[in-house]
């Protein structure tokens, strides 16, 4: 019976190649990319060079529309009813949110309605760059978030309506407004939820 060599060593001398070239290609750990839950500082540091900080930890929703502003605020706000069942869902929502609407469901136009919800920051800033594209919002960036704002004559009565949001960590405040606008409303509640 005639003997045939055996070759071995040609696949095995072509695999090790090839892992050589694949392992070639790949960055050296040094190299790698940051983790996705990292993201950019836009705080400057002494040599004005952004720096990568861990994602937020998830931040606690409000429970109590009262409890998350000032004796200022509220003393503002005085007698307006909150949360009329008449005006419809509010409060705590199933889904963790919670919806504050100020307002007399007698009155024509007076009142204030706020969310606060989670919101991811992609569709988030998707959504504020449309306001601002498509509505003429202004937009900046206090208190360590995004804050979008719009005020407009009332198409009724001759008051001012308004719309306000606030991002930051996941979390969206979103008001809107008409003839009622508290002064530091907003920022109470920032206050409130980010310490």
């Amino acid at each position: 019976m005639p003997r045939h060599p055996l070759r071995p060593a040609v696949p095995a001398a072509l695999v090790g190649a090839a892992l050589l070239a694949l392992t070639a290609c790949a960055p050296a750990a040094e190299e790698a990319a940051p983790a996705p839950s990292a993201s950019v500082s836009s705080s400057p540091t002494p040599s004005n060079i952004p720096t990568f900080s861990r994602a937020p930890t998830e931040v606690r929703l409000p429970a109590d529309c009262k409890a998350m502003l000032s004796a200022d605020v509220l003393a503002q706000l005085g007698t307006i009813p909150l949360n009329d069942p008449a005006l419809g869902p509010s409060g705590v929502q199933p889904d963790g949110s919670i919806t504050c609407i100020w307002r007399d469901p007698a009155a024509d136009t007076t009142g204030l309605s706020t969310t606060i919800s989670r919101m991811n920051r992609g569709p988030a800033l998707d959504m504020l760059n449309d306001l601002v594209a498509t509505q003429g919002f202004s937009c900046y960036t206090p208190d360590g978030g995004t804050r979008c704002e719009k005020t407009w004559i009332n198409a009724t009565y001759p008051v001012n309506d308004g719309r306000t949001l606030y991002w930051r960590d996941d979390v969206l405040i979103d008001t809107q407004y008409s003839n009622l606008a508290p002064t530091g409303y907003t920022a109470s509640i920032i206050a409130s939820i980010f310490g």
